[in-house]
Order: structure tokens, then C-alpha cells, then sequence
């Protein structure tokens, strides 16, 4: 706010160089007042707050449900896996908690799939919502197959989570198979040279790599897992194909 403040100030003074260097001076006490020891507005403890181990276990489940009701028919085999998912990721005793917690909550009120999706979009990175919509998919997959409904639903997901396209794709590619598969989960075309290939695998690598998603969320972490092994395969199998050592 004080560089906008001084660069009005220093235009009406000076004109225009007077406004540039009113928001450059502005800018420097703005950084200064924003350090640790400055004041703190609402929005900025709002904005940098992180979603506790339990809300976030319960908005999981939430969108577990809605995953597994997309194609408007409750698949065992996808309650199995989430079930199961939970079990090895949080053990007998807590994942049951969770579960009953989720049950009475449930009960109470409606899910939104928006409100849902807000509510992690301010308080989780991106690396980690990218993680979460690769375990959504794992959980259409289930039952062997992931349906069109369930597609669109996901999309429609990834869209609330404010989830790119090119990452979605990606994302996807590991779920549905196709000829291009390993360029699209590394988010290329097939007529990309071999230096586009290798600059291609280093982001990816860099984006999906585990430690990048910071979460307290075991089957978040076991995502960032499998999605950097996903990325690692297709790069190699591209070398394969195009005799890269």
C-alpha cells in the first residue's frame, strides 16, 4: 500500500519520474514493514494459513465420496481402495476414526465439491493439490476402468483447485492409456526435439519431485511418490524409443 501512496505523491510533486521513484522507495518500506517483526493484516494471516491434519483428512474423504458417485453407481471395489488406502497410510485404529468422524459430518451437512476445493486452494501449495488429484484418479481407476462421468467430474475438481491443463493431462495419461502417453505426462508433443525432451523431464522432475510437496498428509506423500515414478518411466521409455543413452 505505501509504495501506491508514494508514487501518487511523488507523481503530483514531480510528475512521472517523481512516481517511479515514490514506488520504488515506497516498495522498499513496504518490504521492511512486511518482515516478521512489521504488522500483520488479516488477510495476510488468512492467505499464509495451512489446513490442519484433520481438515484435511476429512475434505479427502469428502472428495473421495464424490469421485466414487460420479458415475452414479457406488463401486466396492473404489470404497475398497479408499478404505484400504487409508488403513495402510494411517493404521486400524486412526483410519476408523477418521471414517466415523467423516460419517456424523456427512450426516449434518451437504458436500460441495467448490467449497471443498476453496478451502484447499488457500491453504495448500500446488504441488500438493497436483498430488491429490493424481490420488482422486487412483480411486476412479479402482474398479479397472476410469468412465467418462468420472473424467468430467475430475476435471470439473481440477478446475476448483485451480489445477492447470497441461497438469491435468498429464495427470491423466497415467490413468488412460494412449500411444502418446509418455509425452503427454511429460507435457510434450511428439515432434519435440531430444533438448526439449531433457528440458522437459528436468521440470517435470522438479515439479513432482516429493520433496516439493510439503503436507503432513501421508497419502499425499505416497502420491508425490508414485506421480515422480510415473514421470521418471516416461522419460525413460522416450530414450528407449529414440536410442538416448
Amino acid at each position: 500500500m505505501i509504495k501506491w501512496v508514494a508514487a501518487f505523491l511523488g507523481y503530483f510533486i514531480f510528475r512521472f519520474p517523481g512516481a517511479v521513484l515514490g514506488f520504488i522507495v515506497g516498495s522498499l518500506l513496504d518490504n521492511l514493514g512486511g518482515s516478521s517483526s512489521g504488522p500483520r493484516t488479516v488477510f495476510r494471516d488468512f492467505t499464509q494459513q495451512t489446513v490442519s491434519p484433520a481438515d484435511f483428512e476429512l475434505n479427502l474423504l469428502s472428495l473421495c465420496s464424490i469421485v466414487i458417485k460420479a458415475d452414479g453407481q457406488v463401486s466396492q471395489r473404489e470404497l475398497d481402495y479408499v478404505r484400504q488406502y487409508f488403513l495402510s497410510t494411517y493404521g486400524k485404529e486412526k483410519a476408523n476414526a477418521i471414517f466415523r468422524t467423516f460419517n456424523d459430518v456427512i450426516k449434518k451437512r451437504e458436500i460441495s465439491a467448490q467449497r471443498i476445493c476453496s478451502f484447499l486452494v488457500q491453504r495448500t501449495r500446488y504441488e500438493v493439490r497436483l498430488q491429490l488429484l493424481h490420488f482422486l484418479f487412483g480411486i476412479a481407476q479402482a474398479d479397472g476402468q476410469v468412465s467418462k462421468a468420472e473424467v468430467g467430474k475430475l476435471r470439473e475438481l481440477a478446475g476448483y483447485l485451480r489445477v492447470g491443463q497441461h497438469d491435468f493431462e498429464s495427470i491423466m495419461a497415467m490413468f488412460i492409456k494412449s500411444a502418446d502417453n509418455a509425452y503427454k505426462i511429460l507435457e510434450i508433443e511428439r515432434s519435440a526435439t531430444d533438448d526439449q525432451l531433457k528440458k522437459a523431464y528436468r521440470t517435470m522432475a522438479k515439479k513432482y519431485h516429493p520433496d516439493r510437496v510439503v503436507t503432513e498428509n501421508e497419502a499425499i506423500k505416497k502420491g508425490a511418490e508414485e506421480k515422480f515414478k510415473e514421470v521418471q518411466k516416461a522419460y525413460e521409455t522416450i530414450q528407449k524409443e529414440r536410442g538416448i543413452s
